[in-house]
């Protein structure tokens, strides 16, 4: 991984037409716009496939400058993408990224999901996934499973909805939720609670429990982000897990919208271990990247990138939890362990993310060292695709072998053998059933309180 991080900033070193170009060239009321055509012209995965990214788009300087002229960072930015890229966004404070990235946020400890009612009418809903621990939220007794109707005495619609949760302060107005004749429904109940964001640090390892049925035992870990910071949280998890000698692991990666691709290859290399240095993923850049470095390879690892002994279980199936809101490095993790080992997922359809970013900054290298001082402007562009010892990879999205809906009338407790989700892997690995009526009713999220601060995100964290 190392030599790999090695050779790709060597990459962007290098520079791209114009980076030689001297500033004073540069009108100062433009300079965001430069940076962001010339990284995105060197490092962009679908450049070739950008009219206006093309090498000899501009003859010169002065070419560009006048492309550029009355352009907005954001206008210039939204031009430059391919019209399938749901992935690369900008930002104009990476220092906030940075955070988010290191599971840093300004957040009231409410984690959420947005659904919708039905696709023909506007009204949507919350429900709250799981609370952070330390947070306003928690101090404030918000649970998992309540049932989000609006905000501030709004309700919740297509229009207002990402609005209304923006504010720093604002009093949830809670609901109820049944199904009637088919149909969900809500309806408030009067019960309100105001609730504070400040900043707060996210461990992603969330529950770490082992329950012991019918002579197996079956270890779960709610992972929620692919954090680096926590690598070693994790990887203690892991250790737990293996003094307890379970048989068999559930890997809840429901809400899990991504991460780190080092720390990908960390968990991956926790949950096997018989596979040392063997291949987990290959990354291929633009053809321009392609033709200096080529394809890019990263094995399985016994190493946390601090030097920590990798702690492994050596398993050879997994059960994997997951909903709409899984992506990214989580199905990197899926992808890279199905040649390898059986894996069997239980939930729903995962987003369909083979690709990773990188943060790119305005400086000479794109690195953040010596980034230009006048903006914190930064771009989080795809610059790569990901795929399996077998070259494959899937881009709609992982299919699950079982497929169960989380019930918003009854989510109950994660990690709890009485979850839809859980009990459903529980009864795949011992044969013994449950009662639970598993919800049968498809409604379509809208999205998460995660997804709303970072995006679906896989990214190659590169140092300073």
């Amino acid at each position: 991984m190392k030599k790999l991080i090695t050779l790709f900033i060597s990459v962007l070193l290098l520079t791209s037409l114009y980076n030689c170009t001297e500033k004073e060239d540069i009108p100062v009321d433009s300079e965001i716009q430069n940076f962001i055509w010339k990284a995105m012209n060197l490092n962009y995965l679908w450049q070739k496939e950008i009219p206006d990214l093309q090498d000899d788009r501009f003859s010169n300087q002065t070419d560009l400058n006048n492309f550029l002229e009355n352009k907005t960072p954001e206008t210039v930015f939204d031009a430059l993408l391919f019209e399938g890229d749901r992935f690369s966004w900008m930002v104009d404070d990476y220092i906030a990224l940075e955070n988010q990235f290191a599971g840093i946020t300004k957040n009231n400890g409410m984690e959420f999901g947005w659904v919708s009612i039905a696709e023909d009418e506007d009204q949507i809903f919350g429900y709250v996934r799981y609370v952070i621990p330390n947070s306003d939220a928690e101090e404030k007794g918000i649970q998992r499973g309540q049932i989000i109707y609006g905000i501030n005495g709004s309700e919740l619609s297509r229009s207002n909805y990402r609005d209304l949760f923006a504010n720093d302060i604002y009093t949830v107005d809670f609901g109820t939720y049944s199904v009637v004749d088919g149909m969900a429904q809500i309806v408030s109940n009067n019960q309100h609670t105001e609730l504070t964001k400040e900043v707060l640090t996210e461990n992603p390892v969330h529950t770490v429990t082992t329950k012991e049925i019918n002579g197996r035992k079956i270890g779960y870990v709610l992972y929620n982000q692919f954090t680096n910071e926590f690598d070693s949280e994790l990887n203690d998890a892991f250790t737990q897990l293996k003094s307890e000698n379970i048989t068999d692991l559930v890997l809840d990666l429901r809400y899990n919208g991504g991460g780190s691709v080092n720390t990908a290859v960390a968990l991956s290399s926790m949950i096997t271990g018989q596979f040392d240095n063997e291949l987990f993923t290959t990354l291929s850049y633009n053809e321009k990247l392609n033709d200096l470095i080529g394809v890019r390879s990263i094995n399985f690892q016994n190493q946390l990138t601090t030097g920590e002994t990798i702690s492994k279980l050596n398993l050879n199936k997994l059960y994997v939890l997951v909903t709409g809101s899984s992506a990214s490095a989580s199905e990197l993790v899926i992808n890279s362990l199905k040649p390898y080992i059986d894996v069997i997922l239980i939930g729903n359809k995962t987003v369909g993310k083979a690709v990773g970013s990188i943060t790119l900054y305005d400086s000479s290298n794109y690195r953040r060292e010596n980034a230009n001082t006048n903006h914190t402007y930064a771009l989080q562009p795809i610059v790569s695709e990901l795929v399996n010892k077998l070259g494959t990879n899937n881009k709609e999205g992982f299919i699950p072998n079982f497929e169960i809906f989380e019930d918003y009338q009854n989510l109950g407790v994660l990690g709890d053998i009485n979850e839809q989700l859980f009990s459903k892997a529980i009864t795949e690995i011992t044969g013994f059933r449950f009662t639970t009526i598993y919800n049968d009713l498809n409604l379509s999220s809208l999205g998460d309180s995660k997804g709303e601060n970072s995006q679906n995100n896989m990214f190659i964290k590169t140092k300073p």
